[in-house]
């Protein structure tokens, strides 16, 4: 029988109905203490011993069942729960329940039908668990007690045997017990477990409408599995049906849920939501405001941050350390360093403690900013308040002074760090590997390579692509080269960084032999060239005259899976129209618009000045037309090409 919302029926209805249940089928299964579970005479504690006896190789066998039926006890279900709860051989218990089965006179109660269920379940021998199940229902009328199911539910569930699960439940649901809440949350709880998100909201959809309603725990946990699984779509219907019977998430729920909705950027809902959880009594937590907090950040809604920090005070509110570098970084990151320095002088009157890396995203502000000033009295004042420097805020120092050419201040640093412990990392020297460069020094930045950074182990392909870089820009081509073929028996792996700046240092000495040759070698060492290397390329065998051999170099470019760009596609456009190819220039001017990829001025030149080379004025009219409509005008001579080569078709 199933019951509609048995939760509110009265005590009178629930004797009724506990009456009309009553069959000599089922009596033996209510959950009742028989008199010999009430008393305990001596005559059993005997009993229950020589059973135990008999049992005692812990493994069912002919021999064992044979010994059972010679001790010519008398068996009733106190002695045999005894002896059944005592077992731990959930296989031996499934055997011995089914011997005093076929004793006469024999049956079996709700206790020790669930203590076999019990050992069962503990065991995870579903297999036996299935095969009891369905045994004891066929043939013999036998009901299972509701508190069964609680065991049998589970079990599946956490087998993946939903379907089993389900059949439980259904099963649950047509018999004389019918279900109570508590079972229809339970159930819906190792669904959610299980992320069985179909069959949560069919269950939802069918048992809602007799009635049943689901915990406010329940619904937490259901919205938490939803969000985490990026499911959060039906996140809504459920919030407004807790609303309609005056319920609301859980705190960890609605953070969860918070979190899903900012990592979406749907920043208009989150708040809403937060307002939402302050009407409704949970009140939001330092959790709640800092995910949203950042969510801001990201979409760059800094006065909203801002604003709702302040929200958060007025609450009485003490930021963490979390909360504090959520306001910090995401300012900082995105230029309002004066407003992070505010922020933080409040937090520090109300007793937050910033930690380094927030004293370093100040620093790293400020020095962008060029408030040099600035950034030199946060390094104190951290320093004054236990905060030592770290290896992230020299280097910030470091990577400022090379940029700016102060370089024997950079020097100086890095002498300084090896001196006081902070020992310099690869980025450190990296950077005034680069400072070095930067400044024209490439002997001595290559003197430093050599006796500084190799000894220590910090020359890496960053150090050498820096390097490469700087020869080639200095026409040191060869020297580059040097260094390149040298990375091999230092153990460090060219990038497709390194191949692109030798490809196109060669290039700019007129060394197209040995260009090509480390183009053609790059993927033989499992390295993809870059759009801009392609271009490069395309553009070297335009000028040769290749153009064959660059409309190749396109094709295989798109085959790799690499697409091409406004250069690439100008390019080719500028090779097709000196060998009298517009046919294949407007194909390639259809595919570039297909690709989203805009023409230029450039673009619209090369063709229309291909087309009337061709003599195909009228269709470069009509392209003419298509470029005036995008706001772009036609280079003056091939402008008036076009005009001379209409009036002349006019004629």
């Amino acid at each position: 029988m199933f019951l509609a919302n048995p939760c509110k029926l009265s005590r009178s209805t629930h004797f009724l109905l506990s009456i009309r249940s009553f069959s000599p089928a089922n009596v033996l299964s209510r959950p009742c203490k028989s008199l010999y579970e009430m008393f305990e005479p001596s005559g059993y504690t005997d009993s229950i011993s020589r059973i135990k006896k008999a049992l005692h190789p812990n493994v069912w066998s002919e021999s064992v069942e044979m010994e059972l039926d010679s001790l010519n006890i008398d068996l009733n279900t106190y002695v045999l729960n005894q002896v059944l709860k005592s077992l731990s051989n959930s296989d031996v218990a499934y055997h011995l329940y089914w011997w005093a089965e076929s004793k006469p006179n024999f049956h079996h109660n709700h206790f020790t039908t669930k203590s076999v269920i019990s050992l069962l379940t503990k065991e995870q021998n579903l297999g036996l668990l299935t095969e009891f199940f369905r045994r004891r229902k066929i043939g013999s009328g036998y009901q299972f007690h509701h508190s069964v199911y609680r065991y049998f539910i589970p079990g599946y569930v956490r087998a993946g045997l939903i379907s089993l699960a389900i059949e439980a439940f259904e099963e649950l649901l047509g018999s004389d017990w019918g279900i109570v809440s508590v079972d229809y949350n339970r159930f819906m709880g190792v669904l959610i477990k299980n992320c069985s998100f179909h069959l949560l909201e069919v269950y939802y959809d069918t048992l809602s409408q007799y009635g049943f309603c689901l915990s406010a725990f329940t619904y937490s946990r259901w919205i938490s599995g939803l969000c985490e699984a990026k499911r959060g779509e039906l996140v809504e219907k459920l919030l407004e049906d807790m609303d309609k019977i005056s319920l609301f998430p859980d705190i960890w729920a609605c953070n969860i849920y918070m979190d899903y909705l900012c990592k979406s950027n749907s920043m208009n809902e989150a708040l809403h939501f937060l307002q939402s959880m302050v009407k409704k009594g949970t009140d939001p937590d330092l959790v709640t405001y800092t995910t949203v907090i950042d969510g801001l950040f990201n979409i760059k809604r800094f006065t909203d941050a801002v604003h709702l920090y302040d929200e958060m005070i007025q609450r009485g509110f003490i930021p963490d350390i979390v909360n504090c570098g959520a306001l910090v970084f995401g300012l900082c990151n995105n230029g309002k360093v004066e407003i992070a320095y505010e922020l933080l002088m409040e937090m520090l009157k109300l007793g937050v403690k910033p930690t380094v890396p927030i004293y370093n995203a100040l620093i790293s502000g400020f020095w962008k900013m060029d408030q040099i000033d600035k950034a030199q009295i946060i390094i104190s004042f951290m320093q004054r308040n236990g905060c030592k420097p770290d290896i992230v805020t020299y280097n910030i120092l470091l990577n400022h002074y090379c940029d700016k050419g102060m370089l024997d201040k950079a020097e100086a640093l890095i002498r300084k760090m090896e001196m006081c412990g902070v020992h310099p990392d690869g980025h450190s020297y990296n950077q005034l590997l680069k400072g070095l460069c930067k400044a024209n020094q490439v002997d001595k930045a290559f003197e430093f390579l050599s006796d500084h950074m190799e000894v220590g182990g910090f020359c890496d392909v960053v150090s050498c692509n820096i390097l490469i870089d700087a020869f080639c820009k200095s026409r040191k081509v060869q020297a580059a080269y040097r260094l390149f073929k040298e990375m091999s028996y230092k153990g460090i792996r060219p990038d497709s960084v390194t191949y692109s700046t030798m490809i196109k240092g060669f290039f700019t000495v007129g060394h197209y032999t040995l260009a090509e040759e480390l183009f053609d070698e790059m993927p033989k060492k499992g390295l993809t060239p870059s759009v801009n290397l392609y271009n490069i390329m395309m553009h070297h065998l335009c000028k040769e005259g290749q153009y064959n051999q660059t409309q190749k170099l396109f094709s295989d470019m798109i085959a790799r899976g690499i697409s091409p760009d406004l250069v690439s596609y100008n390019t080719l456009m500028n090779g097709f129209r000196f060998h009298n190819k517009s046919n294949e220039a407007l194909a390639l001017y259809k595919d570039m618009r297909e690709r989203g990829v805009m023409p230029d001025e450039l673009t619209f030149r090369f063709l229309i000045d291909g087309l009337l080379r061709d003599g195909k004025a009228k269709v470069a009219y009509e392209i003419w037309e298509h470029m005036m409509e995008n706001g772009i005008t036609l280079h003056k001579e091939v402008s008036e090409r076009l005009v001379k080569a209409i009036n002349l078709e006019n004629k």
